[in-house]
């Protein structure tokens, strides 16, 4: 035992800087969870500003847009949880059948590469594309004779171009783990399968799909405990007061509210309950993900 911590020790002290930084940045402000259950005053400090208890909470309840804020919150999470699970499988198992290796690397580096482009480069390419007068796409719909479409102004329009514009992001990446999951389908069913006379669809339906279950399952699971963030970064890059109805969703609200408005205290009680409820449904995640795909963390 003793020779199995001492050839450990290094792999223990790499982690050290990481729970470091998890420490400083995850831990530590944790202590600002206070300011939600009081008046809180910069000058005075959290030490001296008055306690309100629920005050903050009630008050931000009562606001009429906080209502609509959590509903655009959970209608684009969804959304990109739904398109998330079924664009990355289909992507996955077009891949699958390509026969020609070099085709297939370069088609997967790709559909990687937006993957590692923030949203400030994401969101200046797609205000270009989808310019409603100069715009590649707008330009296309005039050209079949279709009117031009305010993707990013329009209120019934703009939650479906953050799910697609996101998904266009992140699809490629997605598939690793479902393209993972094909190469561990033993390849001798496949063979036995074609001798049966199956086609492409009949192996897919029976052979590929069910080998990859356990993954979708999963995968589907764990995303659960997303369905409260629905992408603080690409909402504040691309949206504007002219679709706050439609794409405002809670951490756009925490922002406005506590670094623009200053309403500190109303700020930190709306994160406070949406971290809460987060870690509600991470743990119902968790114990589905562990229930139905044999998943555990430790």
């Amino acid at each position: 035992m003793r020779r199995a911590s001492t050839a450990t020790l290094p792999l223990h002290l790499m982690l050290l800087p990481a729970l470091i930084l998890v420490f400083i940045y995850h831990y530590i402000p944790m202590a600002g969870i206070i300011m939600s259950f009081q008046d809180y005053v910069p000058v005075k400090g959290i030490r001296g500003s008055d306690w309100v208890g629920w005050d903050n909470f009630s008050y931000v309840f009562s606001l009429p847009d906080t209502i609509e804020v959590f509903w655009n919150t959970l209608f684009i999470a969804t959304m990109k949880i739904i398109a998330g699970t079924i664009v990355p499988i289909s992507v996955a198992l077009l891949l699958n059948e390509l026969g020609n290796r070099i085709f297939k690397r370069s088609i997967q580096t790709l559909i990687y590469i937006p993957h590692f482009l923030s949203w400030i480069i994401l969101g200046g390419i797609l205000l270009d594309l989808l310019s409603p007068s100069e715009g590649m796409v707008n330009r296309v719909l005039m050209w079949i004779g279709l009117e031009p479409i305010f993707f990013l102004g329009d209120n019934n329009w703009f939650p479906f171009t953050l799910v697609i514009s996101n998904e266009w992001k992140e699809f490629g990446f997605s598939t690793i783990v479902y393209l993972a999951a094909l190469t561990g389908i033993n390849p001798a069913l496949y063979e036995a399968a074609v001798m049966d006379g199956a086609g492409h669809w009949k192996r897919m339906w029976h052979i590929t799909l069910p080998g990859m279950l356990p993954i979708i399952i999963l995968m589907a699971t764990l995303s659960l405990g997303q369905i409260l963030n629905a992408g603080f970064e690409q909402v504040f890059v691309l949206y504007s007061p002219q679709v706050y109805e439609s794409g405002d969703i809670i951490d756009t609200m925490v922002y406005r509210m506590g670094l623009v408005s200053a309403q500190y205290s109303f700020a930190t009680a709306i994160g406070l309950f949406k971290s809460v409820i987060s870690l509600l449904l991470i743990s119902i995640s968790y114990w589905m993900a562990y229930r139905y795909a044999n998943y555990r963390i430790f």
